[in-house]
């Protein structure tokens, strides 16, 4: 979450009047995050969220995110639902962006994830991925393969100011990547950004999933991936392949895992880190001057990217290769 589009407090007090969830009493900006303005309201009837979506996200995808969380929570998925207005909708506009008040789930992220927490996101991503099975509605994946090859262009000529050699670097990982993807893994509705700012915990718990505001249909091993980049890395960015192991038996007890899924693994792997890698150096190098957020490092996930290079199977990630992940 962030803040790049600031709001006036009567300007705030005047768009509550669309909602029936009381005055105003404070609200504060998050700066936590890289994609939208998110403020964390107090109202005489309790707290919420605002969201108001910047340009990288498309207002025509705001039906899908918005309609994928309330599927999701008919399917006993804790996630925020959407606010509907004194006229029904869910979706308007405030400060110029498109504007969404979400319900506020009780909970804090993991600073220090642990093996339980890891078990605990790998159930719910797997029951995540089974309740989105019948989910009508569909959105395409921009930053999967395809995309990252654009992205790389918006950075290359400055890449190497990040770190010495990094242009090349990106330029041979996105070479092996677009040639050996895999494109006949089962896919669906996957989250796409289930980081542990994105989970919520009372104690060892799992309370809720949030910002569903990447969600798409792609491989659901990828998300899989994704999670092992965001949560199995320890500060010094090693590998911890307890937490690995945690994660993905808790997955597979839900959805075993094909052997086609499994040996695809460590490619979906260095394809995640490659995504976050990418995104967070454009971020980097593209700051808006004067926003309220905190750019994150990309050579984090060149690290992580490397470990990736270094896999053989999926038994480095804690498992033995079997017929169906147990």
């Amino acid at each position: 979450m962030a803040v790049y589009t600031d709001v006036a407090a009567d300007e705030l007090a005047d768009y509550l009047n669309r909602y029936d969830i009381g005055e105003l009493l404070s609200y504060k900006g998050i700066a936590e995050g890289v994609e939208n303005s998110n403020f964390l309201l107090h109202t005489t009837k309790g707290s919420f969220f605002l969201t108001l979506y910047e340009k990288r996200v498309a207002k025509g995808d705001l039906p899908f995110f918005l309609g994928l969380m309330a599927h999701l929570a008919r399917h006993g998925i804790v996630c925020p639902q959407p606010v509907k207005m004194k006229s029904g909708e869910t979706l308007s506009e405030l400060a110029g962006r498109p504007a969404a008040i979400i319900d506020f789930l009780e909970g804090v992220w993991p600073r220090k994830p642990t093996a339980m927490h890891c078990a605990g996101i790998g159930q719910a991503l797997a029951k995540l991925h089974l309740a989105g099975h019948d989910f009508s509605m569909r959105r395409a994946n921009a930053l999967s393969v395809d995309g990252w090859r654009p992205l790389f262009a918006q950075a290359a000529s400055r890449a190497d100011t990040v770190q010495a050699g990094l242009s090349a670097f990106l330029a041979a990982e996105l070479d092996h990547l677009e040639a050996d993807w895999p494109r006949d893994l089962p896919d669906g509705i996957i989250h796409a950004d289930l980081f542990p700012d994105n989970a919520l915990f009372l104690g060892d718990k799992l309370s809720g999933l949030i910002d569903f505001y990447f969600a798409c249909n792609d491989i659901l091993a990828y998300d899989i991936a994704i999670c092992l980049n965001a949560w199995c890395f320890e500060a010094d960015h090693s590998f911890n392949v307890t937490k690995a192991r945690a994660f993905l038996n808790a997955y597979g007890r839900e959805r075993a895992l094909s052997e086609a899924e499994q040996a695809a693994l460590p490619l979906l792997a260095r394809g995640a880190a490659i995504r976050f890698l990418l995104t967070r150096l454009v971020d980097w190098l593209n700051v808006p001057p004067g926003a309220l957020v905190k750019p994150k490092d990309p050579l984090e996930y060149v690290r992580k990217l490397r470990f990736h290079q270094s896999v053989l199977s999926v038994r480095d990630y804690g498992l033995i290769a079997s017929g169906a992940l147990t």
